[in-house]
């Protein structure tokens, strides 16, 4: 009698200090797409914790989860998932592990059936009739305005790029442009002292390489590739530059061969001046072509 007595109370221990997990499927028959609730339930919780899979991804992933809402209290857990399937045939909701505390419990499995409730021949009506309702040029705006404004905005964009590409080019190779240019880099000579130390030949050399940039550029003359003598009878063929500015250009590239092949030997005075006339020649180029711009459209 002792025993029964001991044992009694020993079970009524375990029992009324173990958690119970229960859970229940309302349907195991389904028409396609009508939901099924999954209920899990805890009881005697103790204020354990509860872990299983997150939310909306309890179930397999054919059974498609439409609600999943959680409630926990200190002594309870309810966890009521509603699913549908869209599919027919016979499909498994596996035993799903919940953690609690320590110790990991799992439910029943289960077996759904998913049988399509439509008869072969069933006629399918609308609601309503079809109407047709006419559209005035305000419906077809608000339909297609989109379309045309963004259609609008990229034409403009090219038209913008366009212009932009067009003029910078332009700009760039305007006679103002080159002849600043230039300018620079007489002046990047000039800091070199060539002719404050007397180095001549270098001093011709680059003056001359310079110059012949320059006319090519400025006059569309192909300075770079002609020798001096060619070079010469070209401008006073094309009569691009003016004939001062020509006299320049004639005098100081004959000088400038004889120094490079040691015929002459300038002084600092006559670099000095052929620097400047250099100089003077590339600020009056412009009028040059202004000139050549008047004849070509007379």
């Amino acid at each position: 009698m002792k025993k029964l007595f001991f044992l009694s109370v020993l079970l009524f221990g375990i029992f009324s200090f173990s958690q119970t997990l229960s859970s229940t499927l309302n349907k195991t028959t389904l028409a396609l797409g009508e939901p099924a609730v999954l209920k899990i339930n805890i009881e005697n919780l103790q204020g354990k914790d509860v872990k299983s899979a997150p939310k909306n991804e309890l179930l397999p992933f054919h059974l498609e989860e439409t609600k999943d809402e959680i409630i926990k209290k200190q002594n309870n857990y309810t966890r009521e998932i509603e699913f549908a399937v869209f599919e027919e045939g016979k499909f498994q909701i596996p035993a799903l592990d919940f953690k609690i505390g320590e110790n990991t419990y799992k439910t029943i499995p289960y077996e759904i059936e998913v049988i399509n409730t439509a008869k072969k021949g069933d006629k399918i009506s609308d609601i309503m009739n079809n109407k047709e309702v006419k559209l005035g040029l305000k419906d077809y705006w608000q339909l297609y305005k989109f379309y045309v404004l963004g259609a609008i905005a990229l034409i403009a964009l090219f038209i913008i790029i366009y212009y932009f590409i067009r003029y910078s080019k332009r700009e760039k190779n305007t006679p103002k442009v080159i002849s600043n240019k230039t300018l620079k880099d007489l002046e990047l000579l000039k800091k070199k002292k060539y002719i404050e130390n007397g180095n001549y030949r270098l001093f011709y050399v680059e003056l001359l390489e310079i110059t012949r940039n320059f006319i090519s550029t400025q006059y569309r003359i192909p300075a770079n590739v002609l020798l001096t003598d060619d070079l010469i009878d070209f401008m006073k063929q094309n009569n691009t530059i003016s004939q001062e500015n020509e006299k320049v250009v004639e005098d100081i590239f004959l000088r400038g061969d004889l120094v490079k092949f040691a015929k002459t030997f300038p002084d600092k005075e006559t670099m000095g001046a052929d620097f400047n006339d250099i100089k003077d020649f590339v600020k009056r180029s412009s009028k040059d072509i202004e000139f050549e711009n008047i004849r070509s459209d007379v």
